[in-house]
């Protein structure tokens, strides 16, 4: 195996606002890394709290960590600018009310170092909050972790981001090949993830918890616009049709709920004609914005099809799978979940 430079320079990107009563725990965490040779350049992106004022005085300490004003307003101009003026070899992003585990620098530098670059390093996540987690976030996690574990991000790309944003370190040759933050396309983390996919990059296996999540009710994914529901179906669909669409091929929606609904009118408004499939006996036979909803048994008299499956009960959705694979279909190839 081919071995690169062993002590690379890692660089932190980190835009931060208003989290001030998280940053002494979150740099705490940076400082006490196991790897010592990195730099965190932190972006003021309009902080109307105290937070300014602790990063510029660890900075005064800390020759290692830089704090920048924001150019502009929002985390793509930020992470731009970070980027920008970052240095290392190797990148990583930082939450600015997160935790680093002691030991997660070493762990994926020394993955990325060993594998060379080609390879995207990643860490098992633990979401944390003092009101405990909901259901749907300890699903997430678990989803996520698996998927980290086996190395197989990528194979279940449509269903949500299958990278934490925040945990996660590529050589920067690889993110420049991959666009790094340029495109003005929200959800930013999400967005990136599509285009790792796109650029062929590897995701190595890892079975460490590296990064700790907070949830609390004024974090950005939960307060910002950008990260509304609508923009990861515009975000899903706009990558399918680059990247996984195959012209001449008949293409199949399964289901007809809102996101199915969303996905047809959407296909409608890109004029890009599609057969609608469902087994709900009270929809079957009906046009919705003038396509007739047919049984998914109609699949059988396509040939070749590519289908969205929009259906979110997991029962449903493994049923569907056995179907498809029943007929020949494999997934991310013939079928592809969306939700």
């Amino acid at each position: 195996m081919q071995s690169f430079a062993t002590n690379p320079l890692v660089s932190i990107l980190m835009p931060f606002r208003d989290t001030g009563r998280f940053l002494p725990e979150c740099l705490h965490s940076i400082l006490e890394q196991d790897l010592k040779d990195w730099e965190l350049l932190a972006v003021d992106d309009h902080s109307t709290d105290t937070g300014r004022e602790f990063m510029e005085k660890l900075a005064a300490l800390d020759a290692r960590v830089r704090v920048m004003d924001a150019e502009g307003r929002g985390i793509i101009p930020a992470l731009r600018q970070a980027y920008r003026l970052s240095r290392g070899q190797l990148i990583t992003r930082m939450d600015s009310d997160d935790l680093m585990a002691p030991h997660r620098l070493q762990l994926m530098a020394g993955q990325l170092t060993s594998h060379g670059p080609g390879h995207l390093a990643l860490g098992r996540v633990r979401y944390f909050s003092h009101r405990g987690i909901s259901n749907g976030y300890a699903r997430y996690e678990a989803w996520i972790n698996g998927l980290t574990a086996r190395g197989e991000n990528f194979s279940e790309i449509y269903k949500e981001c299958v990278i934490p944003s925040p945990c996660w370190m590529a050589y920067r040759r690889d993110l420049d090949a991959c666009g790094a933050f340029n495109p003005d396309r929200y959800p930013e983390d999400y967005d990136l993830c599509f285009r790792f996919y796109e650029g062929g990059l590897k995701c190595l296996p890892s079975e460490h918890l590296l990064h700790y999540w907070r949830d609390y009710d004024q974090r950005t994914s939960r307060t910002s616009p950008h990260y509304a529901q609508n923009y990861f179906l515009d975000l899903k669909l706009y990558h399918f049709l680059r990247l996984d669409r195959v012209p001449g091929r008949p293409l199949v929606v399964w289901g007809a709920g809102f996101k199915g609904k969303t996905i047809a009118r959407k296909l409608k408004a890109a004029r890009q004609p599609f057969h609608w499939l469902c087994d709900n006996p009270r929809k079957i036979g009906r046009k919705i914005y003038g396509v007739p909803l047919q049984h998914y048994t109609f699949l059988g008299q396509l040939e070749n099809a590519q289908s969205i499956i929009t259906v979110a009960n997991e029962e449903a959705q493994e049923a569907i799978r056995n179907h498809l694979h029943a007929l020949g279909q494999l997934s991310m190839r013939d079928f592809y979940f969306f939700c």
